[in-house]
This record gives C-alpha cells, sequence and structure tokens, in this order.
C-alpha cells in the first residue's frame, strides 16, 4: 500500500524541506499536499483522502492537537514536528506515532517513516485477511451485509438493499432502496476499502454506487449514474475513465 501523507504547517520553507528530505530519502512516501492550517488541512484531508499526516504542533489559529482532535474519527497516524521540545510528552499522549523536532533529522525522519509503512502494512493485512475469509464461506450471512455502528448498536445492511452512500463530512449515509437512510460515523473511504469492488465503485469522491443497481449514464445531466430508483449520481471526471470501462464490460 503507497503512503500517501499531508504536510501540515504554517511555514512554507518547513513544508518545502519535509517535502524534499522524504522525496530524497524516503522515496516510499507520496506527498499528496501541503497544508498552512488546520481549516486548510480538514479541507485537503477530505478531498485527498491521505493515510498518514505529518503535523506540525505550534500553529496560528489551531494547533495541531486541536486538528488531530477534529478529525479523531479518521484514525489518521500522525508524526508531529515542531522546533519545541516541551510538546514531546503531549504528543505521545495523543498516540502519535513519532515526533521529530526541527530541524529534522534524517535518520530520525527514516525511522519515522519506517514506522508509518509498518503501521499501513499491518492495517492492509489485517483487513484483507478478513474480508477475504468471509468473501470465501459463502455460507456465512456476513458475506453479502454491511456492518453499519450507530449511536444506538449496529445495524447489518443486505448488499442488494444499498442503492448508494453517500460521504457528509466524516460521515456516510447509505441510501436504501426502499428510501430510507442509515447514517454512520464511519468515512466513506472505510466503505471503500471494506466493499467487494465487483457490486460497489466509487463513482465520485462523496459517492459509491452499488452496480447491481445501475440503469444507465448520462453524459446531457452532467457525466450522471442512472440507478434503477431514479436517482442521479455524479461521476467525477478523474474516476469517469475506470467508470465507463467496467460498464462497457457488461
Amino acid at each position: 500500500m503507497a503512503l500517501r501523507a499531508l504536510i501540515v504547517d504554517d511555514e512554507a520553507d518547513a513544508r518545502d524541506n519535509l517535502r524534499l528530505m522524504l522525496q530524497e530519502h524516503c522515496p516510499e512516501v507520496e506527498i499528496v499536499g501541503q497544508a498552512a492550517s488546520a481549516p486548510e488541512a480538514r479541507e485537503l484531508i477530505k478531498s485527498l483522502q491521505p493515510n498518514a499526516l505529518f503535523l506540525d504542533i505550534k500553529m496560528p489559529g489551531e494547533d495541531g492537537f486541536q486538528l488531530l482532535a477534529s478529525i479523531a474519527e479518521l484514525d489518521l497516524p500522525v508524526v508531529f514536528t515542531t522546533a519545541y521540545d516541551e510538546y514531546a510528552l503531549k504528543a505521545f499522549k495523543q498516540n502519535a506515532l513519532d515526533y521529530l523536532e526541527k530541524p529534522i533529522d534524517v535518520d530520525d525522519l527514516k525511522r519515522a517513516v519506517g514506522k508509518l509503512m509498518k503501521l499501513s502494512g499491518e492495517i492492509v493485512t489485517g483487513h484483507a485477511s478478513a474480508i477475504a475469509a468471509l468473501m470465501k464461506d459463502p455460507e456465512s450471512p456476513l458475506s453479502s451485509r454491511v456492518a453499519v455502528p450507530g449511536r444506538e448498536g449496529l445495524v447489518l445492511l443486505k448488499h442488494e438493499d444499498i442503492m448508494y452512500l453517500e460521504a457528509n463530512d466524516s460521515y456516510t449515509t447509505i441510501h436504501l432502496k426502499d428510501g430510507k437512510r442509515s447514517v454512520s460515523s464511519k468515512h466513506i473511504r472505510i466503505f471503500e476499502n471494506n466493499l467487494d469492488p465487483k457490486t460497489f465503485f466509487r463513482v465520485h469522491k462523496s459517492y459509491i454506487v452499488n452496480l447491481a443497481h445501475l440503469v444507465g449514464f448520462n453524459r446531457a445531466e452532467g457525466n450522471m449514474a442512472m440507478l434503477d430508483n431514479g436517482a442521479m449520481i455524479p461521476v467525477s471526471r478523474r474516476r469517469l475513465p475506470d467508470f465507463l470501462a467496467l460498464i462497457n464490460t457488461f
């Protein structure tokens, strides 16, 4: 799994320095973006969906700790970067994977990236093994259901009953064929990683559609996937080629 990292630091020179160090010494890391503030970082996290953060602590307005608290449900691994060593203890209490003091040492950076890669591999392996086990067991009633945690407990939804999933900030709304909706506190990316890709396709950063309910594609309305309940779901330009290639194989 590629390590897609977002750099968050209010100082442009610090962002560029870290980016150059990563490009030169840690080519396994893909820098998907840079943010100069907590609000900007939240927007980029939504749109770019990184799986790791290099996060400065002391920033104007919201600091790194406040940003991390505001996106806690995403459970993103974080490496704190700071010129102030007094924050080290608090950083580790916030479950930081590592803590780098500025100016950043190359060996320390490599160590931190190694931890991120190890954690990323463990998460992917664990998820893949669990999914594979369920998919190989056709007798399991869970092989065709989605578990949706909510405020009052857990709801098991049949794949066939799901029309599409819609991202709402860090929450996901699941639209069902009977017109009802189920809201989950999980990010839509979690569903994307766990749903059967043969049945569910992410057509847009905010939407995943159930291909079993797909009845057409409309360019006139602005590249829309048409579902059998009349719903029109936007297909992003970035995902359009893969979507068209997929439906042309039907």
